[in-house]
């Protein structure tokens, strides 16, 4: 008799991706990014258990929008007070802080629970083509061979 393959996360093996952002569409690297963070990758994809790697994006600083995005595309946030809600175009969010900019865009595609929190904790993004994660020597991915 055949039985279903069901992977545990203590079992799972990480593995540590590096992906160069320079000149990639921000849609196009957020779901690979996420893709890879879920795990769907691998063949032990499992939707209810973290199968996935850990990501690190470099020159996050570089990562390009398509379009009128930098003028058009608005990012909302509220303080929970009257009067606190600030607008910042997404043009603006690349030049101030990119690193959120990719952020956001990698977690609004992942699963909205504790699972894909404890996803989104395996992403390090960086702004510039240096990173501290040496010592896990992670692997250098193509995003052009993935999309």
């Amino acid at each position: 008799m055949r039985t279903t393959f069901m992977a545990k996360a203590s079992t799972t093996e990480r593995n540590w991706v590096v992906i160069d952002a320079t000149d990639v569409p921000l849609g196009r690297l957020s779901a690979v990014a996420a893709s890879i963070l879920r795990g769907k990758n691998k063949p032990t994809f499992t939707p209810n258990v973290d199968t996935g790697d850990f990501v690190i994006i470099i020159n996050a600083d570089k990562v390009a929008l398509t379009g009128k995005k930098a003028s058009d595309k608005v990012y909302y946030h509220h303080s929970n007070h009257p009067g606190g809600l600030t607008a910042r175009t997404a043009g603006e969010l690349r030049a101030n802080n990119s690193r959120k900019l990719v952020e956001l865009s990698i977690k609004g595609m992942l699963p909205k629970n504790s699972l894909g929190r404890r996803q989104f904790t395996k992403l390090h993004v960086y702004g510039g083509a240096e990173h501290p994660h040496a010592a896990q020597q992670p692997v250098a991915v193509d995003i052009q061979s993935l999309i």
